[in-house]
């Protein structure tokens, strides 16, 4: 059995769930993961953002204006009267849900919650009742009877596996499971989600709980390319990388993958293929536990970096000075991704700028503090072992005639990472490119 996952684009409108239909169907019963249509989720935040505000009738208006999206939708999607009627009920249903939480009052994040489920669970009953119209065994799965976080926040994949296993075989003759990504309880049984990107982390929860063949995510770009497209010309799909290489790369700003995706799959040692609905037959990016080739597969940015840098004004052993440095970001909840550390100073990035005058006002008790706001990490993804002669070279090279802020390498056998100003970014990268995939060709 694999578990095939696919995007809010991919489910846009009628035609593309048509066409995600073709794709599913005939091959046996996998477990169909679906994202909310490419909108709906935007939408589901407005109308929460004016009930926040305690503006009933504009939440109203925006409930009104998406349900006919949604009525328009299934009038081109279905043909029979039957399974018209039995959409525009499930779905009218699902919107007089929404508009129970158009009341006066206070309006909480767990309602919010309630609200942003909506949208998968309008896009998998959609696709269930098309199916079952084209004459398909489907099974509807509700996500929110097995898909919980604990205490913690983190994803309860025994828990997972106790609750779905049973649904499954509850249905062996089904031809295929359709069901919801992105959205959880948690472990008080409130509404919850895994966030953005989410649903490609619950693809990658359910093959880790049933052990699946492989995990198949369906994007609309054939794979994960060696550069961002929307900057450089001439990228390639990457069609073999490494669990530990695709985790690089979708944490340093490659969107095709959502980071956390990756270790339930990895650690099961579940193979994921990234496919694109819009050109099926593409080969896409096969990522699994295997190292192949000595050699440089992609380059990734990072935007929106802060870049701080303390420099000690009391001569401390470099011990206690980074250990005082790093308990302050510590104490404020904030992950550092790139480091640089001499006896008495140390530069750090981060990138989220919550509390920041905050930690700056701390860390000036230490020594000169000195922050470059609009910084972009510019990340070079391979089989970077430091005995793999000259492939650090080639990459500071290449960035030449760039001004580099920062340079980490050696944390990781898989990347080598590069601050620049927001202004060099896209320079950076087709110098990158140039030089790194296409000299020589």
């Amino acid at each position: 059995m694999k578990v095939l996952k696919f995007g809010g684009t991919s489910v846009g409108s009628a035609a593309r769930i048509k066409e995600v239909a073709k794709l599913i169907t005939d091959r046996g019963a996998n477990i169909i993961v679906l994202s909310a249509m490419s909108g709906t989720t935007n939408t589901l935040v407005e109308i929460a953002d004016y009930l926040y505000k305690h503006n009933v009738n504009g939440a109203k208006e925006t409930i009104n204006s998406l349900e006919k999206k949604y009525f328009d939708v299934i009038d081109e999607l279905l043909a029979s009267d039957s399974s018209r009627s039995r959409a525009r009920e499930c779905i009218g249903s699902i919107f007089s849900h929404i508009r129970s939480f158009t009341h006066e009052g206070e309006f909480s994040q767990v309602e919010e919650k309630a609200i942003l489920a909506q949208g998968e669970l309008m896009s998998t009953n959609l696709m269930d009742i098309y199916l079952h119209e084209q004459g398909y065994n489907s099974v509807w799965l509700p996500a929110l009877e097995f898909m919980r976080t604990d205490h913690n926040g983190e994803a309860d994949v025994d828990y997972i596996t106790l609750k779905l296993t049973p649904m499954l075989e509850q249905h062996g003759d089904a031809d295929l499971f359709v069901t919801q990504g992105f959205i959880c309880r948690n472990h008080r049984g409130e509404t919850d989600n895994l966030l953005r990107g989410g649903s490609d982390l619950t693809a990658s929860l359910i093959g880790a709980a049933i052990n699946a063949e492989e995990i198949e995510i369906w994007t609309d770009i054939d794979g994960m390319h060696n550069n961002d497209p929307r900057y450089v010309e001439k990228t390639e799909p990457v069609h073999e990388l490494h669990f530990n290489e695709a985790a690089e790369l979708a944490y340093f700003g490659a969107k095709i993958l959502h980071p956390t995706c990756v270790m339930p799959a990895k650690v099961n040692n579940i193979p994921i293929r990234v496919l694109n609905t819009m050109e099926p037959e593409a080969r896409g990016t096969l990522i699994y536990n295997t190292v192949h080739s000595r050699s440089i597969k992609a380059v990734a940015a990072k935007d929106g970096v802060i870049a701080i840098k303390i420099k000690s004004s009391r001569m401390l052993p470099a011990s206690g000075f980074i250990h005082r440095v790093f308990e302050i970001f510590d104490n404020y909840n904030r992950p550092i991704d790139m480091i640089a550390t001499s006896e008495v100073g140390i530069s750090v990035t981060i990138d989220d700028p919550l509390k920041l005058e905050h930690i700056i006002d701390e860390l000036k008790e230490f020594g000169t503090v000195a922050v470059d706001y609009d910084m972009v990490i510019i990340c070079v993804v391979g089989d970077l072992e430091w005995h793999n002669r000259g492939f650090e070279a080639r990459a500071i090279d290449a960035l030449r005639d760039v001004p580099v802020r920062m340079i980490s390498y050696g944390g990781s056998n898989y990347n080598i990472s590069f601050l620049v100003k927001k202004e060099d970014k896209v320079r950076a990268l087709n110098a990158l490119t140039d030089h790194l995939f296409l000299q020589g060709k």
